[in-house]
């Protein structure tokens, strides 16, 4: 125990020389910030605060300082703290000076208003305080991490300044926090930058590109857009001609791409597809502005907000796609079948009357208690499959429905099937899509391929193409249009993509059992 007991008597050394220092305007400062950070109600402010700005990045960047926080409370006070017993540091509530170690007394001003009960080690505030810090840091600028930093650094320092803490309870949280932060990429990937290798297009191939939106239409999907992005195009692109469509968006596209040089289209992923469809028909670059709830094609091409779109738009950098077909219809993202598309159909008929999130919860309660598997044929072969997601290009997470893709153009499909064999449960499949360890599912499969055959095992087939569901009679062909498409990308992402497309795999991949 003799090195332990050195690390005590340097950690008390450590606390005698912090209770002994005078930081002139920290008496009252650091005690006040101590307080604001219990039961991390600072970090929640600081998270709701995020969540209020409508940035999808910085929303992200707050659950998942949220989703470390629960990570290390309960590790930190329920686990650390009882295994480990210390004592605090002696301090004095009444205001009298208070004997401390080698005889360093501790300012009455700093002395916290309430003594902790609890255990000692570890610090609690300084595990949250790095956990939510660390797990910002993962997902937001440094313009917000780097105050949120400082100020986590003074919760860490004021838990011994105030007298609360010895220097080694304060390592121990943070040490804990960082884990935990760090943790939380495993259940949870982070987003990875812009989907790169992208086929550029040199700028000066697009005709009629102006700073001020001359020649660009833009067709904003009323129930997705809102009045934000309206006023911020007519700021920003003065020139622009903006048209807000409802129920009529195809009219709507097909009678602005007769006067557009670039057309331009704003809402959610199923907007984003129809506009798509009308800019391949009419050989348009298509200006993406992103206005739905998720916004995946966009976000994969670096667009988070609608002033990206703008500032992609003036930098003149056109990069090109793939875009697949199923049958006549096209989809950038994904094409669903089996229980996706029943969700969707009745959180459509329950939307109006409950709103769309309540919606989505009772249709996903609904169709875990009563969906039943979807009869297929895949490539002529019959199979019952609970879930079934084919995505456009390769995608890099796991999970029937991953989210993000290192590359926009490689002209694969990824193909990945839940089956329903008679001993999987309609649970076990739920369980797994949520988890994401599919590959540890019996009859999971998963393969990428050029093209791809289905069809209902009765004639018909409902099938989703970028979250729109829509009935296929008889079998579907499933192809891709390699770099097809052409839009606006951040400058960055374009510039390092002029060089030639990576070669698909010869010949398509089996299905892996």
């Amino acid at each position: 125990m003799p090195l332990l007991q050195r690390a005590v008597r340097l950690d008390q050394r450590a606390f005698d020389a912090v209770a002994a220092a005078r930081l002139r305007g920290f008496e009252y400062v650091l005690p006040r910030l101590s307080r604001a950070a219990d039961h991390s109600l600072l970090w929640l402010g600081v998270a709701g605060g995020l969540a209020l700005t409508r940035q999808p990045r910085l929303r992200r960047a707050a659950l998942r300082g949220v989703f470390a926080l629960s990570l290390t409370s309960p590790i930190a006070n329920l686990v650390g703290k009882q295994m480990f017993r210390r004592r605090r540091p002696l301090i004095e509530l009444a205001g009298l000076p208070t004997s401390i170690g080698r005889g360093t007394a501790l300012p009455a001003a700093r002395v916290r208003w309430r003594l902790p009960s609890s255990p000692s080690f570890p610090s609690g505030h300084s595990a949250a305080a790095a956990a939510f810090t660390g797990a910002l840091a993962l997902e937001a600028p440094a313009s917000v991490v780097l105050p949120v930093a400082a100020a986590a650094a003074g919760v860490a320092f004021s838990r011994v300044y105030t007298g609360a803490h010895y220097p080694g309870d304060v390592m121990a949280g943070l040490a804990l926090g960082a884990v935990a932060a760090a943790t939380t990429r495993l259940v949870w990937p982070t987003r990875p930058a812009p989907a790169g290798a992208v086929w550029s297009m040199p700028a000066e191939a697009v005709q009629g590109i102006s700073p001020d939106g001359a020649g660009v239409v833009v067709v904003i999907n009323k129930d997705a857009g809102g009045g934000d992005v309206t006023s911020l195009l007519r700021a920003e692109l003065p020139q622009a001609e903006i048209v807000e469509a409802g129920e009529d968006l195809g009219k709507a596209l097909g009678d602005a791409a007769d006067r557009a040089t670039v057309l331009g289209v704003c809402g959610g992923d199923g907007t984003i597809n129809a506009g798509a469809e009308v800019a391949l028909d009419r050989g348009l670059p298509l200006l993406v502005i992103p206005g739905g709830t998720l916004n995946h094609f966009a976000r994969a091409i670096g667009l988070e907000t609608a002033k990206d779109a703008v500032e992609a738009y003036r930098s003149g950098a056109v990069i090109r796609v793939d875009v697949a077909r199923a049958g006549r219809r096209v989809f950038l993202n994904t094409a669903s079948f089996g229980a996706y598309t029943e969700l969707v159909d009745l959180r459509r008929r329950m939307e109006s009357r409950l709103g769309k999130w309540p919606a989505l919860a009772v249709a996903a309660i609904r169709v875990l208690r009563h969906t039943e598997p979807t009869e297929v044929y895949v490539e002529g072969r019959r199979l019952r499959v609970w879930f079934a997601f084919i995505g456009n290009c390769r995608y890099g997470s796991y999970g029937v429905a991953p989210t993000w893709r290192e590359h926009l153009a490689d002209g694969l499909l990824d193909v990945r099937l839940i089956g329903a064999k008679r001993h999987i449960g309609k649970a076990r499949a739920v369980a797994a899509l949520l988890v994401g360890h599919l590959h540890l599912m019996p009859d999971y499969k998963t393969w990428r391929t050029a093209s791809l055959s289905v069809g209902g095992a009765e004639g018909s087939l409902r099938l989703a193409c970028d979250g729109e569901p829509g009935t296929a009679d008889g079998p579907v062909e499933i192809t891709k249009s390699r770099a097809a498409l052409a839009v606006f990308g951040p400058a960055e992402v374009a510039a390092p993509s002029r060089r030639p497309l990576p070669e698909p795999p010869a010949g398509a991949d089996r299905p892996s059992a």
